[in-house]
C-alpha cells in the first residue's frame, strides 16, 4: 500500500507546479451556473482540473489495496492474465511491457486494469478473467469504486453536452452504462528512486473521454498549450485531478482540450517512495464513430477555423475501439519496430497550432 500521504515529504518549495482550477463536484451536482462556468473555463484550455468534494477518496485508496495485493503474486500467475498485444488493455502489465518513447524505451512500472463491462457485470465475465484476489474484491472494492467513477463522469459530461449546444442526452447515449466500452480502472506503482528524468509514462494525450486521478506523489507533468516546456501538477489531498482525453475533444470539434502530459519520478524526497497511481477512464461505446458534431453551431464555428490537419486529426472517421485498439497496440513493447510504431500510438496531439 502506499505510504499514507500525511507521511509523505512535502512538496518540495524550489518545485514550481501548474496552476489548476479547483472545481467542487457539490456545485456542479447543485447546478451552480458560477462553478459549471468555471469547470467549462478548465476544459476549454488547459483541459486539466482539480476536483473535489467528490465523496470517493476512500474509493481510490481501497483500490490501491487491491492493486497491492495483485503485484504480490508470483509473476508467473500475474502473466496468466497480461494484456497482451493485440490492442487490449484489460489484465495485468508487466515491468517493461510498454514503450515511452520513439527510441522504445520500455516503461519501468507494473500495472492492472479492470474493465468496467466486468466491474459492472460482476460476476458474469464480460470482457475477461482476472486474478482471483480481484475477484475476491470486485464487489467490496472495484465495482463500487466504478460505480462512483460512472456518476462523477456522467455529471460532468452532460455539463459540457449542454455547453456545447447539443441536444440532451447525445453524448450520454455514446457512454451507456450497459455498453460495451474501453472504460476502465488503472491500478499502477512506480518504484522508489528511479533515474532522474526517466519516463514512467511518455508524453500522451489520453484515449477517451475524461479520466479521473488520484496519486500520492507528483510526478504528473502537463504541456501548456503554446508552450515547450513541462511543468508539473501537484496532487492535493482529497482531490482528484481530472482531464479531457481525445473522443471529447473529437466529439467537440476541439473546443475541450485534451493535453499531452507524462510521468516522471516524483521531485526532490518524494523519490525515495513508490508512486502510486489510481485512475477511471472514461471512454464511448465500441461503436460510436468518432466525429465532431457539426450540427451544433458551437461547435460547427470552432471546427470551422482549424487547420484542415488539425481537422483531419479530430475527425477520423473510425470508432471508438478502433482508436483505442489502435493506439493500445503501438503502445505494446513487443510490437514496437521504430519511429514509425511510436507514431502509430499517437492521439490527437496531430495539427495542434
Amino acid at each position: 500500500m502506499p505510504v499514507p500521504v500525511k507521511e509523505l515529504p512535502e512538496w518540495p518549495s524550489n518545485v514550481e507546479a501548474h496552476p489548476l482550477l479547483v472545481i467542487d463536484y457539490q456545485l456542479l451536482k447543485a447546478g451552480d451556473e458560477t462553478e459549471i462556468n468555471r469547470l467549462w473555463e478548465a476544459g476549454t484550455t488547459l483541459g486539466f482540473w482539480y476536483l473535489k468534494n467528490h465523496g470517493a477518496e476512500q474509493d481510490f485508496v481501497a483500490m490501491w489495496g487491491m492493486g497491492e495485493e495483485v503485484f504480490k503474486l508470483p509473476l508467473e500467475e500475474k502473466m496468466k492474465y497480461e494484456q497482451g498485444d493485440e490492442g487490449l488493455s484489460f489484465g495485468y502489465k508487466a515491468v517493461g511491457h510498454y514503450i515511452v518513447d520513439a527510441a522504445g524505451n520500455p516503461d519501468p512500472v507494473e500495472g492492472v486494469n479492470v474493465a468496467k463491462d466486468d466491474a459492472l457485470s460482476y460476476p458474469k465475465v464480460s470482457r475477461r478473467e482476472y486474478p482471483t484476489v480481484i475477484n475476491d474484491l470486485m464487489g467490496p472494492v472495484v465495482t463500487p469504486f466504478v460505480e462512483k467513477c460512472v456518476e462523477i463522469s456522467n455529471t460532468m459530461i452532460e455539463i459540457f453536452n449542454k455547453k456545447l449546444g447539443l441536444p440532451e442526452g447525445t453524448l450520454a447515449k455514446l457512454h451507456g452504462r450497459n455498453d460495451f466500452s474501453a472504460s476502465e480502472t488503472r491500478t499502477i506503482k512506480a518504484p522508489a528512486n528511479l533515474t532522474p528524468g526517466k519516463l514512467a509514462i511518455g508524453g500522451h494525450t489520453d484515449f477517451g473521454t475524461l479520466s479521473l486521478l488520484v496519486n500520492n506523489l507528483g510526478g504528473l507533468q502537463v504541456l501548456p498549450p503554446g508552450t515547450a516546456e513541462w511543468s508539473y501538477v501537484r496532487p492535493l489531498p482529497g482531490h482528484m485531478i481530472c482531464n479531457v482525453g481525445d473522443t471529447l475533444t473529437m466529439f467537440s470539434g476541439g473546443l475541450l482540450n485534451s493535453n499531452i502530459h507524462r510521468v516522471v519520478p516524483p521531485p526532490g524526497s518524494q523519490s525515495k517512495y513508490d508512486r502510486w497511481s489510481q485512475v477511471y477512464f472514461t471512454r464511448p461505446a465500441d461503436n460510436a464513430p468518432l466525429l465532431p458534431f457539426l450540427e451544433s453551431p458551437i461547435i460547427s464555428e470552432a471546427f470551422n477555423k482549424l487547420s484542415p490537419e488539425r481537422q483531419k486529426a479530430l475527425g477520423p472517421g473510425v470508432t471508438s475501439w478502433e482508436w483505442f485498439t489502435r493506439r493500445q497496440k503501438n503502445y505494446r513493447t513487443k510490437n514496437h519496430k521504430g519511429a514509425d510504431t511510436w507514431a502509430a500510438n499517437r492521439g490527437t496531439e496531430h495539427g495542434r497550432a
